[in-house]
């Protein structure tokens, strides 16, 4: 079975992936060149997320959806495990959001430009001050609805455990009095793990679980370091057993 999979995936699933990346970055181009932004950002890559999930015939579940308040914005903090955490996030979360993501993900072709007109956050960490005007365009971003996702640990995980958390969104949730929202991602380390990026898709059941929300307990750095902490019990705590327990990634 193992050949026949990654025979469909050379002569079927990448074709079309390909097809479907480079579309769905020009329709986010164009659509928010349009106008509406919030609308060309999310859906064009909800679809093209949704669509790489089952092209590879990869089962999903989501839990807890039920948590989330409609026209509530959030700041949802997910563990990275590996290059799939984004479609499972941007196809099955069921939130329009931003992501923010690394400066270095703007140079890849068409995509890096989608990111860009769809208003994504790209986060500079060559000075304090290209910091800051990260923060403050996400800022301006959490309003009527609108959610952020970031990746706390900042990198994907070597080892499939979770690593350690930067304080960066747990900062910008006290500063707005925002709930931190958990995800816990379990599957994408075993699809396709850090060290295996561009080769074989191995086929692995994917589970996306979006915990109930964390309030804030008051604003400050007591309730800053609540919410890291709340979070990464959460989602440590809903890992499956072979990934429990903290483990150091050499990039941290």
């Amino acid at each position: 079975m193992t050949i026949l999979y990654r025979i469909y995936q050379l002569f079927v699933a990448i074709p079309l992936i390909v097809l479907a990346t480079v579309l769905t970055a020009l329709v986010t181009i164009v659509g928010c060149f349009i106008g509406n932004g919030h609308f060309w950002g999310y859906y064009p890559g909800k679809c093209w997320s949704w669509f790489i999930i089952r092209i590879l015939f990869l089962p999903i579940k989501v839990e807890g959806r039920e948590n989330l308040q409609p026209g509530q914005s959030y700041v949802f903090a997910a563990n990275h495990q590996g290059a799939f955490d984004i479609f499972m996030i941007y196809g099955f979360l069921g939130r329009n959001f931003k992501w923010m993501m690394k400066q270095s993900l703007r140079k890849i072709p068409l995509v890096g430009k989608a990111c860009e007109a769809a208003h994504h956050i790209f986060v500079d960490k060559r000075s304090a001050a290209k910091i800051k005007k990260s923060i403050d365009q996400a800022r301006h971003t959490l309003h009527n609805g609108m959610s952020l996702v970031i990746f706390p640990e900042g990198a994907r995980t070597f080892t499939g455990h979770l690593g350690v958390f930067k304080r960066g969104a747990f900062m910008l949730a006290d500063e707005l009095q925002l709930p931190i929202v958990p995800v816990t991602i379990n599957g994408s380390f075993d699809v396709m793990p850090r060290t295996r990026d561009l080769k074989w898709v191995h086929w692995h059941r994917l589970k996306l679980t979006i915990h109930a929300p964390i309030m804030p307990i008051g604003q400050g750095a007591d309730n800053t370091k609540f919410l890291e902490e709340q979070s990464y019990e959460v989602i440590m705590g809903s890992l499956v057993p072979e990934y429990q327990g903290f483990v150091p990634n050499p990039d941290q």
